[in-house]
């Protein structure tokens, strides 16, 4: 197959560029870099360009047989109201744009990203597919995100909706931004510590995205996260126990929001995630269970994730 992905040069991305072009496809990742930071074999193309803006990079959107959008501004930043307009354009514009360069009649698939916040704080309550849209800015941010996505099928295309929850890996994602801390026995739950945390080891979502890529059956939005969802914790005292280290600490709700600003009320949400369309699927986790995907993936660590 030929692929674009937007994002390809993320930590998501280039996993997926990895696996997909060892499989013997064809990639072109889309980034803002200069180059990408790991080689790959002849089948992998890059492109260095700004996707919230039309340009000649939608080109390879319009011959491409599967899209995959991963193109966004980290939410891990302080947020300004400026910071905030990034974080939604570079999501909304891109998928925009994408959908722009597909041409009518399309049989391609495109699978968008978008996030397990698409539900809000929820509690105790636990989330399906089927699972109403919250109020805050996240959850608005994703509806609109995916709504941009979806609007891919009155050209033809499948269109699959990808709800992350925090993906776990040793060169990206969230594990490299705690294990610092947790190794300078600074470490702690959030909050209470009672909040729900969906997760998901990165060769799970690897695997999920391989089958809702084989499977031209399977449409609409899909939850990937762990099917054993833990409270933060239940996250952190695991964790300790991976790197042998006494969880002593905790982080007060008011010194959270002191230093995160409006990004705190993120950290303290509760969202009981669960991947019921994938398991629905027929999809078999590797590492359901959030100990032994710390096992995995703790010792992987460089420390320049």
């Amino acid at each position: 197959m030929n692929i674009l992905i937007t994002g390809g040069t993320g930590f998501v991305g280039s996993h997926l560029c990895s696996y997909l072009t060892g499989r013997g496809h064809t990639v072109t990742a889309v980034g803002t870099r200069e180059r990408p930071d790991r080689q790959y074999n002849g089948r992998y193309h890059y492109v260095k360009a700004d996707t919230t803006v039309p340009g000649p990079w939608q080109e390879a959107a319009a011959g491409a047989d599967l899209i995959i959008n991963l193109a966004g501004r980290s939410i891990f930043h302080r947020w300004s109201q400026q910071y905030k307009q990034k974080i939604y354009d570079s999501r909304i514009l891109t998928t925009r744009n994408l959908v722009q360069a597909v041409p009518g009649g399309s049989a391609a698939t495109l699978i968008s990203t978008s996030a397990v916040g698409f539900y809000g704080d929820s509690a105790e309550r636990e989330l399906t597919e089927l699972s109403p849209n919250g109020e805050d800015f996240l959850s608005e941010m994703s509806r609109d995100w995916e709504k941009e996505a979806l609007a891919a099928e009155a050209k033809g295309a499948r269109v699959v909706i990808t709800r992350f929850g925090i993906v776990l890996g040793p060169d990206g994602g969230a594990l490299p931004m705690m294990l610092p801390a947790f190794r300078s026995y600074l470490g702690g739950p959030l909050g209470s510590g009672r909040q729900w945390f969906p997760w998901i080891h990165i060769d799970d979502l690897v695997a999920a995205f391989d089958l809702l890529i084989s499977r031209d059956d399977l449409d609409g939005p899909f939850n990937l996260c762990s099917p054993i969802p833990v409270r933060n914790s239940d996250l952190v005292r695991a964790l300790g126990q991976v790197l042998d280290k006494p969880v002593k600490m905790k982080v007060p709700k008011f010194m959270l929001k002191a230093v995160a600003g409006e990004l705190a009320s993120v950290l303290l949400a509760s969202q009981k995630g669960l991947p019921v369309r994938l398991l629905e699927a027929g999809l078999r986790f590797k590492y359901p269970k959030i100990q032994d995907a710390l096992e995995d993936l703790v010792p992987k660590y460089s420390g320049k994730g």
